[in-house]
């Protein structure tokens, strides 16, 4: 029917009988940038976003995860120097036949002492399961280490009576500055230490070692997704700081130390990737002498804690 503006493609009349003609406004502000696109598992209407969401829920509903395989330390000097540590040791494996030198010797005498299982077995079978590593007669399996759950660490403190104080590792991949900062992290008061289960150090016998068996009594948790822990914490009621070069706030400055706690400590060559800097409420920074030097992430993170347990003790 002519005329009838509900038909497809008639010409939409204005209020007074005129077509209305141009968009105004309308097309320029739809046209206005409104910044980056945020990635897809950051948006809550995406897809993506849901099922990460779905699979913090899974995780967090799951026990203790192992990680992937036991390991295996191969060498006379290497298994004295994990079973003097005080290293988790599942079995001690010794070549039948092998000659018990000095080093041998102490090494029986300290699997005694801690009532460590000795296996004697044949050489090729050693040379099987240490698939090829210069053994020297001697090797040890570890035990496959048993991971905590992110909110583990929170009911560890309210467990105490205590704010939560927990230390965050952000793709810090030297074992030995894992086992420095676990060491740090028991000896300071805090309540477990958190690590990406991806491109970071894992709880191999380097950090075990480092940590001068501090990673016995202090749990050790894995997420999948840094930033989602953090945001989670935060939920939760704690206060999250990053340590950074060019924080806002100096660490003696630091307000936040006797309250709900998270540290975020970044890689040996980076620092804290964005993500996770953004995601912080403080960046703080060590004051330094020189403005040219950097911390290792173990000592920055020792630093750190002792301050924000100093602060802690006198509130």
């Amino acid at each position: 029917m002519a005329g009838n503006s509900k038909r497809k493609g008639a010409i939409k009349k204005s209020g007074k009988g005129n077509p209305a003609v141009g968009s105004g406004g309308q097309v320029r502000r739809g046209l206005e940038g409104k910044g980056p696109t945020p990635k897809a598992d950051e948006r809550p209407n995406h897809k993506k976003y849901k099922m990460a969401r779905a699979a913090d829920k899974r995780a967090y509903a799951r026990p203790k995860r192992k990680s992937s395989e036991a390991e295996w330390v191969a060498g006379r000097n290497s298994v004295y120097e994990i079973v003097k540590a005080g290293v988790p040791v599942e079995t001690l494996y010794v070549v039948e036949g092998t000659e018990r030198d000095d080093r041998l010797r102490e090494i029986f005498k300290i699997a005694a002492d801690r009532y460590l299982s000795v296996l004697e077995v044949g050489r090729p079978e050693l040379d099987r399961l240490t698939t090829g590593a210069v053994h020297q007669g001697v090797a040890a399996k570890l035990p496959v280490y048993e991971y905590a759950q992110a909110d583990d660490l929170i009911k560890a403190a309210h467990e105490l009576k205590q704010d939560p104080l927990i230390v965050m590792l952000d793709s810090v991949t030297d074992p030995r500055n894992l086992g420095a900062i676990v060491r740090s992290a028991a000896g300071f008061g805090a309540h477990g230490v958190v690590i990406p289960e991806r491109r970071a150090a894992q709880m191999t016998a380097a950090a075990w070692k480092t940590s001068a068996g501090a990673a016995v009594r202090l749990p050790i948790a894995r997420v999948t997704n840094l930033t989602r822990t953090i945001r989670s914490y935060q939920e939760q009621g704690l206060m999250v700081i990053g340590l950074a070069a060019d924080g806002e706030v100096s660490l003696p400055d630091l307000d936040l130390a006797d309250g709900p706690l998270v540290v975020v400590v970044g890689s040996e060559g980076k620092g804290l990737s964005r993500l996770v800097a953004e995601t912080c409420d403080q960046l703080v920074s060590v004051p330094m002498a020189s403005t040219l030097e950097s911390l290792n992430a173990g000592v920055a993170a020792g630093i750190a804690l002792y301050a924000i347990n100093e602060k802690r003790n006198r509130s």
